[in-house]
């Protein structure tokens, strides 16, 4: 019965579906459905649900480490980092709808009995990002904060568009709007690495607010 369909296409199915609808929203049945086959042969081919749902998000940060680590290896310095960074986590999630889909349903508490996706999933990447940036961020901002800026507009943005000068909204999958939005982040990454400026008689800066992942 495994020849009758490949692992790869349960898998993009599966990836589209929880995307679509959630871990919680998609049953084993649901996936052969629309793969046309019995649910045994997706089980023979590629496990039970739980275990698609694992290889999907595994494959999601798999590709999300591989744009990470270009982009950090392409800065050359702490700062034009945070540029790269921002450039490629935004061009990766227009490109890739299907990865901010998976972790937006995490975000209201799908799959809620995989505690520690974001432990396995979401921290190296920080780490990735933050390990490279560390030297350009000021002593009173927080790493895990700036970062956090920035995954937060991007989804929000992705999400929702913004709205127009005069009325309606426009779209986020505009590129004229897509590259509106990158100028706003660049300059919102400048104000948060701007320098720590004492005013007279302000008491001394931190030595670090926060720091950084840990290696």
């Amino acid at each position: 019965m495994s020849d009758e369909i490949a692992r790869s296409h349960v898998l993009e199915v599966a990836a589209r579906l929880f995307g679509q609808l959630g871990y919680d929203g998609t049953s084993l049945q649901l996936i052969s459905d629309v793969l046309g086959v019995g649910s045994a042969v997706v089980a023979e081919v590629a496990g039970d649900k739980r275990a698609l749902y694992q290889e999907v998000m595994r494959q999601a940060f798999e590709a999300e480490r591989e744009m990470l680590e270009a982009a950090v290896s392409r800065a050359d310095s702490a700062r034009s980092a945070v540029h790269e960074i921002v450039d490629a986590y935004l061009d990766f999630h227009v490109a890739n709808p299907q990865n901010r889909a998976l972790w937006a349903h995490r975000w209201v508490a799908d799959a809620a009995d995989f505690s520690t996706m974001e432990d396995q999933y979401a921290r190296p990447l920080l780490q990735i990002a933050a390990r490279r940036i560390k030297d350009a961020v000021p002593p009173d901002v927080n790493t895990y904060y700036l970062l956090g800026t920035m995954v937060w507009c991007v989804h929000g943005f992705l999400g929702s568009g913004i709205l127009s000068p005069n009325q309606g909204m426009r779209d986020a999958a505009q590129p004229e709007v897509v590259e509106s939005f990158r100028a706003h982040l660049h300059v919102l990454m400048d104000r948060l690495l701007a320098p720590w400026y004492q005013a007279p008689d302000a008491p001394d800066p931190p030595t670090r607010l926060s720091a950084p992942p840990a290696e």
